[in-house]
């Protein structure tokens, strides 16, 4: 499915990343990347390690020089210029705080380093720490404050130099699970407040589709997919985007010719699969396969099923946990089910080869 975001209008694209090749020696690691990103959106760059999404931002950053390809930040061409000629911060994971300067002198640094005098530049560390909700720790050392708090300072640091886009390259992703979550809806609260345009770098999917206005797919050094969350997650358009987010039932060519009369690869996510008595009439424009619970995974708010079907055929099935508790869900290892799922949710995935066309 395409991305359906309406396009920007002329003059709000914040960074055009066009034609960028990036080689190191005999390594490509970026080819042919064209991207589009708009003024005041959060802008997710998702992929495992090595697929290109960090050499990207750091040349956005000017880190890094594009072996061919230019970058443009709204609309002035910075492909050459160095970092420090750009209008564009970066928040890293480690933070980088001074642990001999007090929170205060550390969001003031980079005003003093530009010569900002000290009685402005007084009254703007108060309005980022303000920002981030951290007025308070003012007078403290960084290693007086938590985790996610140093992550915060260190926010309120780049965003005091009002950079026109804010570069964060897995900055959350030295956070436990519960802080990392916290964080992921302050950070969004934070951008939608100060409406500069954040380019995120993450190799987490729910954390990309949690903050995203979009998200670009990386793999191997190009974008397998652009869209908004839902559309990235409800309709990918390769193989990869449609593993690498979430789980699915990746159902091949030939199960799904038989099962949807199609013979495109299709993609079915497991929270759409429901495993009920065999003997229960088949809903109208249902599939219903006969199947067998080969595991159960107990994850808190709900319980993952591995079944198989008569043919051999593992599907994945996600249920809510939402029986009462102390009393079981009913289905265990070794029960025989019927695996059901409407036909509407099997999505088609365009870039896959059907099993006939790819022999």
């Amino acid at each position: 499915m395409p991305d359906t975001t309406p396009p920007a209008a002329p003059g709000e694209i914040a960074v055009a990343v066009q034609g960028v090749h990036k080689q190191f020696g005999e390594l490509v690691a970026v080819k042919d990347l064209d991207i589009d990103i708009r003024a005041g959106e959060f802008f997710s760059m998702l992929g495992p390690s090595g697929s290109g999404k960090t050499t990207v931002l750091r040349m956005i950053a000017g880190f890094e020089e594009p072996s061919a390809g230019r970058i443009l930040l709204h609309g002035a061409d910075v492909t050459r210029a160095a970092p420090f000629d750009r209008e564009v911060n970066t928040v890293f994971q480690d933070y980088a705080l001074f642990p001999h300067l007090s929170i205060a002198e550390n969001v003031a640094y980079g005003l003093k380093v530009r010569g900002v005098a000290r009685g402005a530049r007084a009254g703007l560390v108060e309005e980022a720490l303000a920002q981030v909700r951290l007025e308070h720790v003012a007078g403290r050392l960084p290693s007086q404050l938590s985790g996610g708090q140093r992550q915060r300072i260190a926010l309120a640091r780049a965003l005091i130099l009002r950079p026109k886009v804010l570069l964060l390259d897995e900055p959350l992703g030295a956070l436990d699970k519960q802080l990392r979550e916290e964080m992921q809806v302050e950070l969004k609260q934070i951008q939608r407040e100060v409406g500069i345009t954040f380019i995120f770098v993450t190799h987490d999917q729910e954390e990309a589709l949690t903050l995203s206005d979009r998200v670009a797919v990386f793999n191997d050094g190009r974008i397998e997919q652009v869209g908004s969350p839902r559309e990235v997650y409800e309709f990918p358009e390769t193989e990869f985007v449609a593993r690498f987010l979430g789980v699915t039932n990746l159902l091949p060519s030939p199960l799904s010719l038989r099962l949807l009369g199609d013979p495109q690869v299709h993609s079915l996510r497991p929270e759409r699969v429901r495993l009920t008595d065999p003997a229960a009439p088949v809903e109208e424009g249902a599939v219903a396969i006969p199947g067998t619970v080969a595991e159960t995974v107990y994850a808190g708010p709900h319980t993952r099923y591995l079944v198989d079907s008569a043919d051999g055929t593992r599907f994945i099935a996600e249920r809510q946990n939402a029986h009462t508790p102390r009393v079981g869900p009913g289905i265990a290892r070794g029960d025989r089910v019927s695996i059901r799922f409407d036909r509407g949710h099997a999505t088609p995935i365009p870039g896959a080869v059907p099993a006939a066309a790819a022999a």
